[in-house]
Formats: C-alpha cells, structure tokens, sequence
C-alpha cells in the first residue's frame, strides 16, 4: 500500500510542478531518489507520464492518458453543459457560428455549435471528427502542445481531403505564429473553401489544450479590420472555459 500511495504522490507531484526531475522530485516528496525513479518508470510504463525533457537529467510531464480519463469521468455532455453559456454569448456578441471542437488524439470533434443569425453561414454537423492539420481549432492546439508531440502528429498524412492542405513547413510556420499571436486564423486554407475561422485552445489539467473555440463565418464577411477584436473575443472566451474546465 505504501509503494500505491508514493507512486500516487509522485503523480500528484509531477502534474502540479512539470516538467520536473527526479531530484526535485525527491526534494519535494523526502522520497528517496532511487523510489522516485521507478514510481515514474512504473507510471511511464501506465502511460501516465512521460519525459518531456532529456537534457541534463530527464524532466518529467503528465500525459494525455490523465486527461483523457478526467473528460470522460466528466462526459461530454457535462463539457457541453459547462461551455454552452461561453459559446452562446461569443455567437450573440459577433454574430457568427461558434464551434466548440473537443481534441481526442490526432482529431478534434465538433461536440456543440451555435448558429449565426445570418442566413449566409458556416455549417458543421456536431459529431463531425476532423484532423488537427485541418482546422483552425486544431492549429490552435497544435501551437499550445510540446513541441516534441507536435512534430509526432505533423508526422501522419492527411489524405482525406480533396482540397490541398499546407505544406508541412508551411503548417510549421502556422503553428509558430499561432502561438506567437494565441490564436489560429484560417482563410479558406483547411477543410472548407470560402471559410473564414479564428481559433482559441481551451486548456485544462496542467495546462494541456483540450478543445478549441472556433469563430466561422463566411469569407466575403471577413475584415481583416477587425480580426483583433474578433480574436481578443474569442480568446477571452476560450480563457473563461479553460477556468470552468479547471475547476471541475
């Protein structure tokens, strides 16, 4: 049992403090360096943790796995529940379709949307699963992820679309400005032609980015004019369900 509960602090430890070593570790815990070692082996091994970092001594960070087992305890639903408020004052606040996209590994779905008003809008089914490569909400998550597992999705091919994608390295460079700037934009680039789409990442556990909140309208309703409002809103909105999602 006590091996269980130190494995259980070193967890703990890791996803409050990451990316952290086992030095620190031990510090942190007065748990010998030696038990530190194999309690994060023993969680490696789970897939709940994983170096992030192999210069000068490995440096430890929380996996995926963790939060993946946190959303489904939560449900979908219950995410729905939590952003539909968000989402409904960002559409009522630009007048444009708002998507909520929820990541789950290489692909984001569509779990919630809310309409435009206008009768000339953009349109895409709940449900819908799409590559991170080919939407603004995935880009938006792409440029908040570790490099190092940025570069593992970029890896797989995206073969599916009829419309030609970016380049890889012009995809990079996406990425870079992404997150320079905090948000994706997508003019008619990924997925739909004649789409226009400002993308945010909702974090949760430890920071991750777990979903996107998406602006779409139409192309031809673009300004560029005012695509820092636009963003400064829909990040703000994405910042607001990154808290709720935290405090779950």
């Amino acid at each position: 049992m006590n091996s269980v509960l130190s494995t259980l602090r070193i967890f703990e430890e890791v996803a409050a403090r990451q990316p952290i070593g086992v030095s620190e570790l031990s510090r942190a815990t007065r748990i010998p360096k030696s038990s530190v070692q194999r309690c994060l082996v023993t969680l490696q091994q789970a897939g709940w943790l994983r170096i992030v970092d192999s210069g000068r001594g490995a440096r430890w960070g929380v996996t995926m796995k963790a939060l993946s087992v946190g959303l489904r305890g939560a449900g979908e639903q219950d995410l729905r529940d939590l952003a539909g408020p968000v989402i409904k004052r960002l559409a009522a606040e630009t007048d444009e379709t708002v998507h909520f996209a929820l990541r789950d590994g290489d692909d984001v779905i569509i779990i919630a949307r809310e309409d435009s008003t206008h009768a000339v809008r953009v349109f895409v089914e709940t449900g819908t699963r799409l590559p991170l490569q080919a939407t603004s909400s995935g880009v938006a998550i792409l440029a908040r992820l570790e490099p190092a597992e940025t570069e593992e999705i970029l890896k797989h091919d995206v073969n599916e679309f009829t419309e030609p994608l970016w380049s890889s390295e012009e995809l990079r460079e996406e990425i870079v400005r992404t997150a320079e700037r905090g948000y994706a934009v997508n003019m008619s680039t990924w997925f739909r032609p004649n789409v226009a789409s400002i993308g945010a990442a909702v974090t949760g556990f430890a920071g991750r980015p777990i979903a996107a909140l998406v602006l779409s309208m139409p192309e031809m309703r673009y300004d560029p004019s005012q695509e820092k409002a636009l963003a400064q809103l829909t990040t703000a909105a994405a910042d607001e369900i990154s808290r709720l999602v935290s405090a779950i």
